[in-house]
């Protein structure tokens, strides 16, 4: 295999929907048959380009999204395999590439009102949630991490007022459930795919504008770069 940032990325994405676990740099070296030491630059440029998140002392994959390899507040589980989803918007974006029947184990808020969401038939069976965005999409990749941490279910509108308040949070948007599902299954769909790009900011904002993501947390200049 030529190594570069698609076939790395697939490699990646590959091992992780197949084993619920990312390969480890060893085994990516063998399985493109080039040192270790190339394997973490080609990881390293991975990075660069929002392809994946690394363990900062190791080149080990943290974070492909729409996947975590380390716990978080999302529990993806299937009949055949089971997953961590970093925030709200990645566990419909894998419950989408995964393509099949599902839940998605998460609490309220974050805190302790366990939710089980159910996807069956390519259709969320709970429609009366809501998802939360803080974080301007402008300033994601600042702290990605932190961003998709706060991306969380809750049952209301004024759940939200409240919850914002009580933790010094301030308010973003707020999505029906049912509108971050068909956006995430179109922001996700490609992630699979050999041939994957990581979306344009022009891009990223022509699929927020498709799926009436209209409030200023979604606004960005427009750049030709990647998101």
């Amino acid at each position: 295999m030529n190594l570069n940032n698609s076939s790395l990325h697939y490699f990646i994405m590959r091992h992780i929907v197949d084993k619920g676990i990312a390969p480890k740099v060893e085994q990516m070296s063998k399985a493109f048959c080039v040192p270790t030491n190339e394997m973490k630059e080609a990881l390293k440029e991975l990075q660069d380009y929002h392809g994946v998140v690394l363990h900062p002392e190791s080149c080990e994959v943290w974070i492909m999204h729409p996947f975590s390899t380390a716990p978080t507040n999302f529990w993806i589980e299937s009949d055949d395999g089971s997953w961590w989803g970093n925030c709200a918007w990645c566990s419909l974006g894998a419950a989408a590439l995964l393509n099949r029947d599902l839940t998605i184990t998460t609490t309220l808020g974050a805190e302790a009102k366990q939710v089980v969401i159910k996807i069956q038939d390519g259709k969320v069976l709970n429609e009366n949630l809501f998802i939360h965005f803080p974080i301007p999409m402008i300033k994601a990749w600042d702290n990605v991490t932190y961003t998709c941490s706060t991306m969380l279910i809750f049952a209301s509108e004024a759940d939200i007022d409240n919850w914002c308040e009580r933790h010094g949070m301030n308010k973003g948007d707020v999505q029906p459930i049912g509108n971050v599902w068909n956006f995430s299954k179109v922001w996700y769909g490609n992630h699979l795919n050999k041939n994957w790009v990581k979306w344009s900011v022009n891009e990223a904002k022509d699929l927020f504008e498709r799926f009436q993501l209209t409030n200023h947390i979604w606004d960005m200049p427009s750049d030709s770069g990647r998101f």
